[in-house]
C-alpha cells in the first residue's frame, strides 16, 4: 500500500520499518506500537528526506525522550561552535535536536545537520521567516510563512513547532487576564506582533489545512507550539495558557484526520504543585497526544542554575504524563549556551527523564541502576565507571583525590560502610589501626 506518513500506515494496519526499529528499542510488540501510532498516542517523527535518522517513538509507553536546542543568533554566529554542540548532543544520547537559528541564511547549517544526525531534527519556521525571506515582519504575508514551512520540510526536518493555537480568541483571553510576563515565546511574540500590526488572524491558524498538506507530503510531525506558555510562576495555569491548550486540542483532531502526527508543547514556568494537574489536563484536552514540555522551571530566582530548576520540574512532569523534555541549560535567561552549558543541560534533563521512566515502570528503565547497585556492592570502580551515564566525569572525580585503599573512595577511606559490612558478612575482622 502507498502511504505518506507513519500514522497513515498505522491506520491501514501496516507496520513500517521505523515502527519495527522503535518497537525493538522500546521492548514493545510492533503490533502494539502500530495501534498507538494509529491512535496518535505515539508519534514517530521521521521525515522521508532525513536519511541518517535513527527513529524514536514519543508518547504513551515510550521512554521519556530529551531535546537539545541550539543554533546561531545575531550575537553568536559561529557555525563551528554550534556543530560541536551537535556532536556532543549525539554523544550524550539526546534523541532530538532543535535548530533554532534565527540569523541570516540558516539552511546551510540545517542541511549539514540533517545529513549527519541520527537524532530527530526540529525547527521553528517562524524564527527563520525574517532571515529566509529577507523581509521585515510587517512585510511578510501569510503565504510567505507557508513557503518557509515547505522549505524546512523539503530539507528533511522531522518535526516543526507551529504556533497555530494563538488565535484571536486566545489573544482576547490574554488581554483580559493581565500577566506579569506577557508573552515569552519568541515565535508566539512575533505572531502576536504580526497579528496586532496587520489586524489579521494568525496565518498558521487561518491556513492550518495548507500547513497540514505540506507536513503530510514529507511526513513531518507538527509540534503544536505553546505561544502563551507561562514565563514565570505567577502566570502559570492562567486563562491565556488554558485557552490556547483548548485550541490545540481541536487542531490535534484536525491534523489526525489528515494523517499528520502531532505533539503538544507545554509550560514553561510552573510551581511544583501545579505540574501533575497540568499534565493530566493536556492529556484530556488534547486526546492523549504526546506532550513536549520545557522544564517546567519550578522557581524564578536561580539564573545560572536553571538546568536544576528545570530538571526538578521535568522529573515531576514526565512521571505525571509528559513524554518529551526540552533541555534547559545553566545559561537559560542569560545568554546563548556554550558547549559546557549544553553538556550540563543534557545531563540534568537525562536525569529527569530517567528518574521519571523508573517511576512509570518503563520496561528496562531500572536495569542500569540495578547493575550499578551490584557494582557498588562489590566496590568495583571500573564497573561503576562503565555503567555510569557519564563515566568520564565519575572517573575524573574519583581520581582527583585518589584513595589510599582502592576498595573505597577518599571520602570514607577504610571507614567505608560498604567495605565494613561486606567484611563482617564474609566473616572477616574489621580493623582501623593496623599501622600500630
Amino acid at each position: 500500500m502507498m502511504y505518506h506518513t507513519q500514522m497513515e500506515a498505522a491506520k491501514a494496519g501496516v507496520i513500517t520499518e521505523a515502527m519495527e526499529i522503535v518497537a525493538k528499542k522500546e521492548r514493545m510488540e510492533p503490533e502494539k506500537l502500530r495501534e498507538l501510532v494509529a491512535k496518535g498516542w505515539v508519534a514517530i517523527p521521521a521525515n522521508v528526506n532525513h536519511k541518517s535518522l535513527s527513529p524514536e517513538g514519543i508518547g504513551t509507553g515510550m521512554r521519556t525522550k530529551i531535546n537539545v536546542n541550539l543554533g546561531i543568533s545575531g550575537d553568536c554566529k559561529d557555525y563551528d561552535a554550534e556543530m560541536e554542540k551537535v556532536k556532543m548532543s549525539i554523544r550524550y544520547g539526546a534523541e532530538a535536536i532543535m535548530d533554532l537559528s534565527n540569523y541570516g541564511k540558516t539552511n546551510t547549517f540545517r542541511k549539514k545537520l540533517i545529513e549527519m544526525s541520527p537524532a530527530m531534527i526540529g525547527t521553528v519556521p517562524m524564527y527563520d521567516a525574517i532571515g529566509y525571506l529577507e523581509k521585515d515582519l510587517l512585510e511578510i504575508k501569510a503565504e510567505d510563512f507557508l513557503k518557509v514551512v515547505e522549505a524546512h520540510a523539503k530539507e528533511g526536518v522531522d518535526f516543526m513547532t507551529i504556533h497555530a493555537g494563538i488565535n484571536r480568541r486566545c489573544v482576547e483571553a490574554l488581554k483580559r487576564d493581565k500577566r506579569t510576563m506577557n508573552i515569552v515565546s519568541r515565535g508566539g511574540s512575533l505572531l502576536f506582533a504580526w497579528m496586532e500590526m496587520t489586524g489579521n488572524e494568525n496565518p498558521f491558524y487561518e491556513h492550518f489545512d495548507e500547513v497540514l498538506d505540506i507536513l503530510y507530503k514529507y511526513d513531518v510531525t507538527v509540534s503544536l507550539g505553546d505561544a502563551l506558555r507561562p514565563g514565570c510562576i505567577d502566570d502559570s495555569s492562567d486563562a491565556g495558557q488554558i485557552s490556547e491548550l483548548i485550541e490545540l486540542g481541536a487542531l490535534t483532531k484536525r491534523a489526525w484526520d489528515r494523517n499528520v502526527q502531532v505533539m503538544i508543547e507545554g509550560p514553561g514556568h510552573m510551581a511544583i504543585n501545579e505540574i501533575a494537574a497540568n499534565m493530566q489536563m493536556e492529556k484530556r484536552i488534547c486526546h492523549n497526544a504526546p506532550f513536549y514540555v520545557l522544564g517546567p522551571v519550578v522557581t524564578d530566582i536561580f539564573p545560572g542554575y536553571d538546568h536544576i530548576t528545570a530538571a526538578i520540574g521535568g522529573a515531576i512532569a514526565a512521571s505525571s504524563g509528559a513524554d518529551f523534555l526540552c533541555y534547559v541549560t545553566p545559561a537559560e535567561h542569560l545568554r546563548l549556551p556554550d558547549v559546557n552549558d549544553v553538556r550540563e543541560g543534557i545531563m540534568a534533563t537525562k536525569i529527569a527523564a530517567h528518574a521519571a521512566d523508573i517511576a512509570k515502570g518503563i520496561p528496562g528503565a531500572r536495569e542500569q541502576d540495578d547493575l550499578m547497585a551490584q557494582a557498588r556492592h562489590k566496590l568495583d570502580w571500573e564497573e561503576m565507571f562503565k555503567i555510569a551515564a557519564d563515566g568520564e566525569k565519575a572517573r575524573r572525580y574519583f581520581e582527583s583525590v585518589p584513595p589510599q585503599d582502592r576498595h573505597s573512595c577518599s571520602m570514607c577511606g577504610k571507614m567505608c560502610a560498604v567495605r565494613t559490612t561486606n567484611m563482617i558478612l564474609e566473616g572477616k575482622k574489621v580493623t582501623f589501626c593496623s599501622e600500630k
